[in-house]
């Protein structure tokens, strides 16, 4: 399993990063990403716990720990200079909380999600056609997650992607242990959200990818 987006208690999660990792450990994963909710207040305070994590942890046991950020709730407007700020530091992997149908993102979020230095706009709900092909373009991941309430668009994210093109990625948003899945029950969500087998196999292998470049930055 490859999971690019969870939390622990350096935001809204329950545990510690040893022990999240340690949980995904036993659950078979390869790949986990640590990426806590910040805004200009925490997102270098936060990035230096977790790289310090990542950095005691990535001893040659699996999963392999990136350590990255989930910008949330931000003013449109400040997504890119932050975004900019946080690359400057060092930050491998960058999500921005996208216009989930179960929270109140500022409208705009998701095309100035698009338009800034990013790698995954995660649970964007009823994105366009338009920020899709955008997507596309700047090759920034769209989210299919297993989230509670923030899935309920997965099937129209997959729909928007998969009209243009644009690349997919299934990850949890785990912020307690039970949320942690398996790479069948990845698979069942993705045909869930009408991907065929091919577009399944093919959204696992860019994920692949990806956590494979970032393992190597």
């Amino acid at each position: 399993m490859i999971d690019l987006h969870t939390h622990t208690l350096y935001s809204d999660g329950e545990l510690l990063p040893a022990e999240l990792w340690r949980r995904a450990q036993v659950m078979g994963y390869r790949y986990l990403a640590i990426t806590d909710h910040v805004d200009a207040s925490n997102f270098d305070m936060v990035f230096a716990r977790l790289k310090a994590a990542a950095d005691s942890l990535n001893r040659g046991e699996l999963p392999y720990l990136i350590p990255g950020l989930e910008f949330t709730h931000l003013p449109p407007a400040l997504i890119a200079p932050l975004a900019a700020q946080a690359r400057a530091l060092g930050v491998p992997l960058i999500l921005v909380h996208g216009e989930t149908l179960v929270e109140p993102v500022a409208p705009g979020t998701n095309r100035a999600a698009l338009d800034a230095d990013i790698d995954i706009l995660t649970h964007p709900g009823l994105i366009t056609l338009k920020d899709a092909a955008q997507a596309r373009e700047r090759g920034i991941f769209l989210e299919i997650t297993a989230r509670k309430g923030h899935c309920l668009a997965n099937g129209h994210v997959a729909r928007m992607a998969i009209e243009v093109g644009a690349s997919l990625i299934l990850n949890t948003d785990a912020h307690s242990p039970g949320d942690l899945i398996t790479r069948g029950q990845a698979e069942l969500i993705a045909r869930g959200a009408g991907l065929s087998d091919n577009a399944c196999q093919s959204m696992f292998n860019d994920a692949e990818s990806l956590a494979r470049r970032l393992a190597e930055m």
